[in-house]
């Protein structure tokens, strides 16, 4: 099993047992409004629309509702049941439905974002590659690239190791604590690799780095060309 969330069954006993927020990692509030703050100081607007992959129960699709405008916010994720949960409590409990219809949150474990029939202008892919493998990131950036405008961003998170850490061996400088693993969840990479996934698609790379991530995840951007 590549991670956790490929358990299907566990995850959607999570959530009946109502845990879909420590389903997705917890930290709800602080995660939530980190991603949420991170996009707006990078452009950001309320007319944007954006595809959030792998976005879970919407630790930051509720803040990312509320900010723009009806419509204008999609969501993946693997697991049908967090977006229900997601839908169904957080957006319900704050009065978001009429901002968001359900048929903008789609399961999906292929990167396939042609039923939304959507241009982007941002995405976001926020610890979903600290749970995936090197070729996961590949398909994700070849199968998104035809679906963002010229100039759009997408910016993504990783557990990044220093270039001279040999990717095979656990690494575990996080503020969190635990080893992530070049083999095995959770997923360590260099930038150079996602530069690397990148080659030949039309993408530009950029590290962003430290973003304020309290489990020590890095940020890379990449513009659409």
């Amino acid at each position: 099993m590549i991670s956790r969330f490929y358990d299907r069954k566990a995850i959607a006993d999570a959530v009946k047992a109502a845990r879909h927020r420590e389903s997705v990692g917890g930290l709800w509030d602080q995660i939530g409004q980190l991603q949420f703050d991170f996009l707006v100081a990078n452009g950001l607007r309320p007319e944007h629309k954006l595809l959030d992959i792998g976005c879970g129960s919407l630790r930051g699709g509720v803040k990312f509702v509320r900010y723009l405008q009806a419509g204008h916010y999609f969501g993946t994720d693997l697991n049908g049941s967090l977006l229900d949960a997601g839908y169904e409590i957080e957006i319900a409990n704050e009065g978001l439905t009429g901002k968001l219809p359900r048929t903008n949150l789609r399961e999906d474990s292929e990167f396939d974002f042609t039923p939304f029939a959507q241009l982007f202008d941002r995405a976001l892919a926020q610890s979903l590659f600290t749970h995936l493998p090197f070729n996961h990131m590949r398909a994700c950036l070849e199968r998104l690239a035809p679906f963002v405008q010229p100039g759009g961003r997408f910016h993504m998170t990783f557990f990044e190791i220093p270039d001279h850490h040999p990717s095979h061996r656990p690494f575990g400088e996080w503020p969190a604590g635990g080893y992530t693993h070049g083999m095995s969840d959770p997923f360590h990479y260099r930038f150079a690799d996602i530069a690397y996934a990148a080659a030949g698609l039309p993408w530009s790379c950029r590290c962003v780095g430290d973003w304020g991530h309290p489990r020590g995840q890095s940020m890379a951007e990449l513009t659409r060309i």
